[in-house]
C-alpha cells in the first residue's frame, strides 16, 4: 500500500468508495478522533450518541452514515464509518517494516526452513525443524521452539514465543510477550497430598488471520489441541486454557480467562474481565458483558451479564433493585412490626 501525506477530499472519498457532500477541494493530511481532529483532518461518527460532539469538531470532514446538516464539516457518507475510518488511517500510516534479511545476531537452526522475504531481528531464535512461510517478520528476541509450523506473512513482536510443535496459519500477528503453546495448568494430586505435573503433550493451533495482543497466553492441550479459529482477535492479558476452542471471528477483550475445555462458537464477544469456568459451550453470536462469570452453557445469540451471568436485561433490573435492598429491608421490618401491632390490637392477651 502506498502511504499518502496529503490528498484531496474528493480523491480520498473515491478511494474509500464513499459519497461526498461538500469540501471536495480540501486537502486532507491525516485522520483523528472527533475532539482531536484539525481543519485538514478526517474524523468519523459511528455511534449516534456522540452526534452532539460533531458541532464542536474542527475536522475538515466526517465519515458518517447520513449527511450532516449544513453549515458544518463535509460529509463522507459510508455504510460503515468505523471500517472506512480504519481504511483511511491505513492510507496515511503503516508501522515500519524491517528490511528482509537475517540479523547476524539471530540464531537459526540449520534444520529450519525460512520462506523468502523474511526479516529476522537480533537475538531472535528459531529452533530445530521449524518451518516458517514467506514474508515473516520476527522482531528481536522472538523465540520459535523446535518443530513449530508457521504460515505466510507471520509477524511476531519482541518477546513473543511459539512453543514446540505448535501450528500457526497465514497472516497471524503476535504482539509483544504473547506465548503460544505454554504448558496447560495440569497437576494430579498424589496420595501424600503433593502435586504431580501432568505432561502437556498436545499443541496449540492458531488459524489464519488471528491477532493476539500483548502478554496473552494460549496454553497447549494436555492431549489433543487448543485451537483459535480463523479471524479471532484476542486482547491483552487474556488466558486461554488447555483444550479450549476459540471460534471464528471471536472478540475477546482484556483480562478475560477461559478455563480448560471451554468452547466458543462463531462471533462470540467476551468483554473485559469475563471469567469462564470451563467444560462448557458459549454458542454462536453470544455477547457476555464485562466482569461476568460464566458457569454454564450460554445459548446462541444470548446477551448475558453478572456473576453468575444471566440475561442482561434482567441483570440490569436486578442491579437497580440491589442498590435499594437496605431501604427495602428497613421498610419490610417496619411493616412486619406494624402488622404485629395490628394483630395484637385485634387479639389482646387474656
Amino acid at each position: 500500500m502506498n502511504i499518502v501525506h496529503r490528498i484531496l477530499l474528493r480523491d480520498l472519498a473515491a478511494r474509500l468508495g464513499c459519497q461526498l457532500r461538500g469540501g471536495g477541494d480540501i486537502e486532507i493530511t491525516g485522520v483523528a478522533g472527533l475532539e482531536q481532529a484539525g481543519p485538514t483532518e478526517l474524523t468519523f461518527l459511528a455511534n449516534p450518541k456522540y452526534a452532539p460532539k460533531v458541532k464542536h469538531t474542527h475536522a475538515a470532514a466526517v465519515l458518517v452514515s447520513e449527511p450532516l446538516p449544513e453549515p458544518g464539516p463535509a460529509s463522507v457518507i459510508s455504510a460503515n464509518p468505523y471500517h472506512d475510518f480504519a481504511r483511511a488511517l491505513a492510507l496515511f500510516y503503516q508501522p515500519p517494516r524491517p528490511a528482509p534479511g537475517i540479523h547476524p545476531l539471530a540464531s537459526i537452526a540449520a534444520t529450519s526452513q525460512i520462506g523468502q522475504g523474511a526479516s529476522i531481528g537480533a537475538f531472535a531464535v528459531v529452533g530445530e525443524n521449524v518451518s516458517i512461510g514467506r514474508n515473516a517478520i520476527l522482531h528481536p528476541h522472538v523465540v520459535i521452539y523446535e518443530g513449530a509450523r508457521i504460515g505466510d506473512d507471520f509477524q511476531a513482536h519482541s518477546h513473543a514465543v511459539v512453543r514446540e510443535y505448535c501450528r500457526i496459519g497465514d497472516r497471524v500477528i503476535l504482539q509483544n510477550g504473547v506465548v503460544v503453546g505454554g504448558d496447560g495448568y495440569g497437576f494430579a494430586k498424589t496420595s501424600v497430598g503433593t502435586h504431580f505435573k501432568i505432561v502437556q503433550s498436545g499443541v496449540a493451533v492458531i488459524e489464519d488471520d488471528v491477532e493476539i495482543q500483548s502478554l496473552t497466553s494460549i496454553d497447549r492441550a494436555t492431549v489433543g489441541e487448543t485451537r483459535v479459529k480463523r479471524g479471532a482477535k484476542i486482547d491483552s492479558l487474556v488466558q486461554v486454557g488447555h483444550a479450549c476452542v476459540v471460534g471464528e471471528d471471536n472478540i475477546i477483550c482484556a483480562q478475560t480467562g477461559l478455563a480448560g475445555s471451554s468452547i466458543l462458537g462463531k462471533n462470540v464477544l467476551l468483554a473485559g474481565q469475563v471469567g469462564v469456568s470451563g467444560h462448557l459451550t458459549i454458542h454462536d453470536n453470544a455477547i457476555v458483558y464485562a466482569q461476568s462469570g460464566i458457569g454454564g452453557d450460554v445459548k446462541a445469540g444470548a446477551v448475558v451479564s453478572g456473576s453468575p451471568a444471566f440475561d442482561s436485561r434482567d441483570w440490569l433490573r436486578a442491579i437497580t433493585v440491589f442498590q435499594k435492598l437496605p431501604e427495602l429491608l428497613r421498610t419490610m421490618r417496619q411493616l412486619e412490626k406494624r402488622l404485629e401491632q395490628l394483630e395484637s390490637a385485634r387479639n389482646p392477651s387474656p
